[in-house]
């Protein structure tokens, strides 16, 4: 897989965005179900390592953070400093083909407003996830109420994408029809095991909906043509 481009909001996370609190909760039960305490787990988006610190106060121990800001894993080295974080911006990421039990993807998709660099994070997680393993992404789905409807209404013709808006402090983030989330799995060879929804607190101090999504790495079917 080549290295994709850069992202369009890369430069907000490394100056108003990498001053955040990032609030996306993990669902311990949810994943204590389907990643043992002994798995490798990769957080990809690791962000200031919140969830990575999480993870390992969990029981986890083979936990790696990756995230492409600079400012964010220094300030995730300077809060966590035994954390093992990673700054990589592009792909592939320097780890072997099936280094991983586990990856998680939370609230980093809807960073990413772009289709292709969307498909290049899920296909570089297959890649880094063995067969069998999981995937577990939690994201924000297109939202019902009147706020979220006119501000995607408001920003689509400028982005091209229905869901995608510009927040007041000049972040880009994009919510997604849950049928979009489930063919970037599958395109990526995941299968859908569980699909959870709940309400959780947003950046911006708001609340929203959000979709967790537990997936399976299918193994590979001899003699059969790449996707």
């Amino acid at each position: 897989m080549g290295t994709p481009a850069p992202h369009g909001t890369d430069g907000f996370w490394e100056t108003t965005g990498a001053a955040k609190t990032f609030t996306h909760p993990i669902d311990p039960a949810l994943l204590a179900e389907f990643v043992p305490r002994t798995a490798r787990v990769l957080d990809y988006g690791c962000g200031y390592g919140r969830l990575t610190a999480e993870l390992v106060g969990l029981g986890y121990r083979a936990v790696r953070g990756v995230d492409r800001s600079a400012a964010l894993i220094a300030r995730g080295r300077h809060a966590h400093p035994g954390l093992a974080l990673l700054r990589w911006s592009g792909f592939p990421l320097p780890f072997a083909d099936r280094s991983f039990d586990a990856a998680l993807l939370f609230a980093v998709l809807t960073c990413v407003p772009d289709d292709a660099d969307q498909r290049a994070i899920v296909g570089e997680l297959a890649r880094l996830v063995r067969p069998g393993g999981v995937l577990y992404v939690s994201d924000v789905p297109l939202q019902d109420d009147p706020f979220n409807r006119a501000r995607y209404e408001r920003f689509a013709a400028r982005f091209g994408t229905y869901g995608v808006f510009e927040t007041p402090d000049g972040g880009v983030f994009r919510h997604h029809p849950p049928t979009w989330l489930r063919g970037l799995l599958r395109a990526a060879g995941f299968a859908v095991l569980r699909e959870c929804r709940t309400v959780v607190p947003t950046l911006d101090g708001r609340t929203a909906e959000r979709l967790q999504l537990m997936a399976r790495q299918e193994p590979a079917v001899p003699g059969s043509a790449p996707g």
